[in-house]
């Protein structure tokens, strides 16, 4: 189908185009001409700008009108059709060959090539050599262009002035006076095979009807104007036999219907329709007026300031069962809001649906960098999520920003349709490119948003997150693609010797602006938000017991180690400058009690451990969790946040609160507390329940039922039943952690230890082979065995590893 559209907006990659009756279209940068092709496929191949090829931006603006061709019409997927066009003369001229060129038709052209005396233009028609002479673009490049030179794949109205070798050569004008002048006649030997949507034709009234008008032009064709189409001053006034201006909108291939236009704006080749100003879009008019409903289309309305609007049938009401025709009389008044504006018809398009009056979002010109937007899961990629803001806005969340850590399988927390709350880190209206983070840290932060490099003051204290941690330091980003580096120096108050094992990339810190150079856009920070050199912090007294800050469950802290107590470890909280104090218990400094013990008696005072994570904190006591497991279950949102929450079926991630002889008490993050009882404990037969399980242990547990009156948790802890799927690789991950831990705490011994013995036990790691001798052989068939490279250690080989020896 052959359409005539209005360019109203253009990027570096498509066109997109106004359409009659509201409609818009898009022309990728692929379908402008051959000439623009071949040099894009040039400048891909050669992998480097052309000079001589000009952007789309550079050859086309907005309100110019272009004669287009439908390539497909194709469904998005959120149900949405979109309709690709081409402006190939190739494609839109196809009907036309040399022989039927003539005197004075206006057609489309683009420019192929540059040459001394003028320009070659691509007509499109096959075996015609169409040449532009310098002359005849002189008026053109002085007014329209401002002086400078037609470029190639420039879009030209044109007319033919000369007509040589029976259309083997035609001369071309694109004088703006000579197009403008131009009329369709019956001597260019129109046919309905190659009519052209552009032309302006002379045109006389068949009949007259509410919904539109009949016409007959070039002697034998009809073809209809709408009601959106007809002269909004004369439209009551038409009557039969009456000659007028009228201008081809588009022809039909199939049906062979004609639509054409009888607005002013058209009815001179070259012409450009009248734009609405971009302070009246997204506006909400309080009194629109009824000028006229179509009950099949929609209604048209006269705004407080004279212009007209056309309202779609679906957008008059919230839905089919409440809307009311008798509301939509002449002169009825109702409130609508502008929610786009149609170039081809002069009309804005209005809609009257509450919920879009209400919408705090309508086109990516409403967002700004910082504002919280609630939008739908529309569909997970390998570079991230997509969500729907609203039917015309669209974000993309990067798979680092889908959560505080990076998920492995973000299918597993996120459904298409699923509510979400993002926050915007880069919003560009004119790339409807639109940026989003789901970082719970950066939703919630309440401190100021850094989004260009003239903000960044020295001393303002604001959240980022981390792109790259090598022995530098660390690169910390912020909104609009601000960065800046944290040096090495600056990373804590303690020396950090391997940013890289302290800091991952997505984590959400919160550092202080030391130093800022805009034009360079460099900027220098510091996570060591007392601002004093390191030497003075040595200076600083112990830890006040003060605790202004309140902690939320789930926050990450770095943390040093005070003091060891008996049941676990004082600690200092290094984001609050040491002021704050908190605990880890030792059965919280991993999710193997084995490890647990290990690691209380290896840390020492003054150590720094690095994402310890909030487990509670009620005033004067904060208690801190280490256990990598629970921490990521609280990460990845598996967790109930209350009773209420709970549903039979679910597995969570806790830890032993108690070990009583009918079963075991396990308590969740956030407080919530359940019962495995004995005969959910094991797999195996349980006799006495505390050789199965100690405090402090690391469980996932499935829910079995929930009594909300008693607000009682019965749960299941048999390790066949709490397998999410795939056991073996969580068995592996667990036995990775395990091993990483092991390597922690042999490194800590390793640096530590005195005694020969302990630097011993630090070389034994588990695949080495040793060369042992047997001492002793028990009752229960384990061997005891002695060694040089074990001295001083007890070394055990159980029944069942003696390799049948």
């Amino acid at each position: 189908m052959l359409l005539l559209g209005c360019i109203k907006e253009v990027s570096d990659y498509e066109l997109v185009i106004s359409l009659p009756n509201g409609l818009s279209g898009f022309v990728p940068v692929t379908q402008i001409s051959d000439a623009y092709s071949k040099m894009l496929s040039k400048q891909v191949a050669q992998g480097e700008l052309l000079e001589d090829l000009n952007s789309l931006p550079d050859l086309y603006s907005p309100g110019t009108l272009v004669r287009c061709i439908v390539t497909s019409v194709e469904k998005n997927a959120d149900g949405r059709r979109s309709v690709k066009l081409s402006i190939d003369p190739k494609k839109v001229n196809k009907g036309l060959n040399a022989s039927a060129l003539a005197l004075g038709m206006v057609l489309s052209g683009f420019v192929s090539s540059i040459e001394d005396h003028g320009y070659l233009i691509d007509i499109g028609v096959s075996g015609t050599h169409a040449f532009l002479p310098h002359q005849k673009a002189q008026n053109y490049i002085k007014t329209v262009l401002r002086g400078s030179d037609l470029k190639i794949g420039q879009n030209l109205n044109c007319v033919i002035v000369e007509v040589k070798n029976e259309g083997r050569v035609v001369r071309l004008s694109i004088d703006r006076s000579e197009v403008a002048a131009s009329l369709a006649t019956e001597r260019q030997n129109w046919t309905l095979s190659n009519l052209l949507p552009g032309l302006v034709v002379k045109a006389r009234v068949q009949k007259v009807a509410p919904l539109g008008i009949k016409l007959s032009f070039l002697s034998s064709f009809t073809g209809l104007v709408d009601f959106m189409h007809m002269d909004p001053e004369k439209s009551m006034n038409y009557s039969p036999d009456q000659v007028m201006k009228a201008c081809i909108l588009s022809i039909h291939p199939t049906s062979k219907v004609v639509r054409l236009t009888l607005r002013q704006a058209f009815l001179h080749p070259g012409g450009s329709p009248n734009q609405l100003s971009n302070a009246r879009m997204g506006a909400v008019v309080e009194e629109s007026t009824v000028k006229t409903f179509y009950k099949q289309f929609g209604a048209v309305f006269e705004l407080d300031d004279g212009t007209l609007a056309f309202a779609r049938l679906k957008h008059l009401s919230k839905n089919k069962k409440s809307f009311k025709p008798a509301a939509f009389k002449t002169g009825c008044k109702h409130k609508c809001r502008i929610i786009d504006y149609s170039l081809m018809d002069e009309m804005c398009i209005v809609s009257l649906k509450y919920q879009i009056i209400e919408a705090q979002f309508l086109q990516y010109q409403d967002i700004h960098t910082g504002d919280v937007v609630q939008g739908k899961v529309f569909a997970l990629k390998s570079i991230g999520m997509q969500v729907k803001v609203t039917d015309g806005i669209k974000g993309l969340v990067p798979s680092m920003h889908l959560a505080d850590v990076i998920l492995k399988q973000p299918e597993k927390k996120y459904n298409r349709g699923d509510e979400v709350k993002c926050r915007v880190l880069e919003c560009n209206p004119t790339g409807k490119k639109l940026i989003l983070t789901l970082k719970k840290s950066l939703i919630q932060s309440k401190l100021p948003v850094l989004s260009n490099y003239e903000d960044a003051k020295p001393g303002l204290v604001t959240h980022g997150f981390v792109v790259c941690a090598r022995d530098f330091g660390c690169i910390v980003k912020f909104y609009n693609d601000v960065k800046g580096l944290v040096p090495k120096n600056e990373l804590s108050s303690e020396p950090i010797s391997c940013p890289d094992k302290v800091f991952h990339e997505g984590q959400v810190v919160k550092v202080m602006v030391l130093k800022c150079e805009p034009q360079q856009e460099r900027l220098l920070l510091s996570f060591r938000l007392s601002g004093k050199p390191a030497s003075e912090d040595k200076k600083e007294c112990t830890p006040k017991k003060k605790q202004d800050v309140k902690y939320q469950i789930g926050e990450m802290v770095d943390v040093k180690v005070l003091k060891k107590k008996d049941n676990g470890l004082e600690v200092s909280i290094l984001e609050d400058e040491g002021s704050v104090t908190a605990v880890i218990p030792t059965v919280h400094l991993s999710d193997f009690a084995a490890n647990c013990k290990l690691l209380w008696h290896c840390l020492q005072e003054g150590d720094v451990l690095p994402r310890v994570m909030c487990l509670s904190d009620k005033g004067e006591h904060i208690i801190l969790s280490r256990k990598s497991a629970v921490i990521s279950a609280v990460q990845e949102e598996q967790v109930v946040r209350s009773f209420s929450e709970i549903q039979p079926g679910m597995l969570l991630t806790g830890y032993v609160r108690n070990v009583m002889p009918f079963g075991v008490f396990v308590e969740f993050p956030f407080g919530v507390t359940g019962l495995a009882p004995k005969v959910s404990m094991s797999d195996k037969f349980v006799t006495d329940t505390k050789d199965h399980f100690v405090v402090g242990q690391t469980v996932i547990a499935k829910v079995m039922s929930t009594d909300e009156e008693k607000q009682r948790v019965l749960l299941n802890l048999k390790v066949s039943e709490c397998s999410s799927g795939d056991s073996a690789a969580e068995s592996f991950a667990l036995l990775n952690q395990y091993f990483k831990e092991m390597k922690e705490i042999r490194n800590l011994f390793r640096r530590r230890a005195e005694s020969g013995m302990a630097q011993g036990l630090c070389e034994l790691v588990p695949g080495k082979e040793l060369q042992l001798v047997v001492q002793d052989v028990k009752e229960d068939g384990s061997v005891l065995f002695s060694g040089s490279c074990v001295t001083g250690l007890t070394v055990t080989a159980t029944r069942y590893h003696l390799g049948g020896e």
